[in-house]
């Protein structure tokens, strides 16, 4: 079971980092797909690039060795972006089929944190 386990969490995790690091680097180098997005949405042009850079910085953390509590602050930010995003657009009337993206985003965040070996967790020591 432990096995299957391990493999689940690969595959989401991968799944995960490679969406969240490729659409964070597009938001960073403000492509202008990316830009039409977020006009709906009524944010400003530069905090696109700032929710890119952290996009981009919080898969790193969730798939380099170590850092766990680094991790646990990586899963909760990319978890806020992604159901900020589809708030966001609900909130803005911008509801189309992209936002199916980020919830599913979203529950990949909670599912790769919850399958997480136990050696990328911290452990509470009584």
């Amino acid at each position: 079971m432990e096995k299957r386990k391990l493999i689940w969490y690969w595959i989401i995790t991968g799944l995960l980092s490679f969406c969240i690091f490729f659409g964070g680097l597009f938001q960073t180098l403000q492509l202008q797909g990316v830009i039409q997005g977020f006009k709906p949405l009524g944010y400003p042009t530069y905090f696109i690039s700032l929710i890119g850079i952290w996009k981009v910085l919080g898969v790193f953390a969730i798939l380099v060795p170590g850092f766990k509590l680094l991790k646990e602050w990586a899963y909760a930010g990319i978890f806020f972006a992604m159901t900020g995003a589809v708030i966001s657009h609900l909130a803005s009337n911008d509801i189309h089929p992209q936002i199916i993206a980020p919830f599913v985003l979203a529950i990949f965040t909670v599912l790769s944190w919850y399958l997480r070996p136990a050696n990328r967790k911290i452990i509470a020591v009584n």
